[in-house]
């Protein structure tokens, strides 16, 4: 059986067993090393550098079953790869490994008139699901600034993007496990069933945030459905 149509209860095991092995993962990436994040950024831009072959032949079976599904040319577009959006990408991942790391930063402190100190200073939030559509560029873009604040992130990208985004998970994963860090650090939902994305929204046991990136009907669900703390804007 093909993991992209799998029966409901077999996609609610394969969410909660993602769900069990990042919650072991973000024990191990919010104590991590700038060092060590850094160095997974860096590798995984290197890999999807020396990739490109294969990122392009994963999104050429995207781009035959969009063709094949009458998806509009401007709608190609936005999941369309080539040389040029490849290097972009991994520009993106070298820009984000200069940013400087914002755990641990102390962002306000004060003394309370009894003399006890007091300091707001950044944490990794957890666990953080990325709910997308068409464009396979977020799937770098969101799993790196994830690692980069100690976050573990599982992904849920559009039907229309999943061989690429697959490829592109992938990389990132061989660079979390070359970096030393657990490669559960950043994972794909493997299925294109909607019931994924039920299943996630109601992740309360190890979901802490959800990011909905793309149109209005899909963020006006994810807020609607979700039982997990919902991050929104519309464009």
């Amino acid at each position: 059986m093909n993991v992209q149509t799998k029966p409901a209860e077999d996609i609610a095991a394969l969410v909660a067993e993602i769900g069990r092995r990042a919650k072991a993962a973000a024990a191990a990436l919010r104590t991590a090393s700038t060092e060590a994040k850094n160095k997974a950024l860096s590798e995984a831009a290197r890999l999807i550098r020396d990739s490109k072959a294969t990122i392009l032949a994963a999104n050429a079976r995207d781009i035959e079953a969009a063709k094949a599904a009458g998806m509009s040319s401007a709608l190609q577009d936005r999941l369309l790869l080539n040389d040029a959006r490849i290097e972009a990408m991994a520009r993106g991942l070298d820009d984000i490994v200069a940013l400087p790391d914002p755990v641990g930063v102390t962002i306000e402190e004060w003394q309370r008139p009894n003399g006890l100190s007091i300091s707001r200073v950044r944490v990794p939030i957890g666990i953080i699901g990325v709910i997308y559509e068409a464009r396979p560029n977020v799937t770098a873009d969101a799993g790196a600034l994830c690692i980069k604040s100690g976050n573990v992130v599982v992904l849920r990208g559009g039907s229309d993007s999943f061989h690429s985004s697959r490829a592109i998970v992938e990389l990132l994963r061989r660079a979390l496990k070359d970096a030393g860090l657990p490669e559960d650090c950043v994972a794909l939902v493997p299925t294109t069933d909607r019931t994924a994305v039920g299943e996630m929204l109601k992740a309360m046991d190890w979901l802490d945030l959800v990011v909905p990136r793309g149109g209005r009907s899909l963020i006006d669900r994810v807020t609607q459905e979700s039982r997990v703390p919902v991050l929104r804007h519309y464009d």
